[in-house]
């Protein structure tokens, strides 16, 4: 991908996870540790009762980084796919004789118009993060 559109994708996408890391990954972060520290101060507790209590207050925060990580990867896959259409039919006009500044202007039209779409999809993604975020029992 060229470098400018590169750029612009990686800062809209880095604007979304900071936002998401603020709203809602860091307060579940607040809530483990202090729910693990709850379970430090339980005196009574085998150690192997306390490593099972803050196992279990790690499991949300676990849950939003899979969510997170699954959702980007998928999100890369499809820009990634989108790039390599790209590709081929840069490719195929190679192929059928097109000198190279044309094939570097179809290539970084189709490219522009990935990043832009891809783009035009981090709001639903957002949104269906957080929706997934929230829903996640603390």
């Amino acid at each position: 991908m060229a470098e400018a559109h590169q750029a612009r994708m990686q800062n809209v996408v880095e604007e979304m996870v900071q936002s998401l890391e603020r709203d809602h990954i860091r307060k579940m972060q607040g809530r483990m540790f202090s729910c693990s520290a709850d379970c430090c101060s339980r005196s009574s507790d085998s150690m192997s009762q306390v490593h099972q209590c803050i196992e279990r207050c790690h499991t949300p925060l676990a849950q939003a980084q899979g969510l997170v990580t699954s959702e980007l990867e998928k999100f890369q896959d499809r820009l990634t796919r989108c790039t390599m259409h790209c590709n081929d039919k840069a490719k195929d006009l190679f192929d059928s004789g097109a000198k190279e500044p044309a094939v570097r202007a179809l290539m970084d039209r189709c490219v522009g118009s990935c990043v832009d779409d891809h783009i035009n999809l981090i709001p639903s993604m957002t949104r269906r993060l957080k929706d997934s975020l929230n829903s996640i029992q603390q």
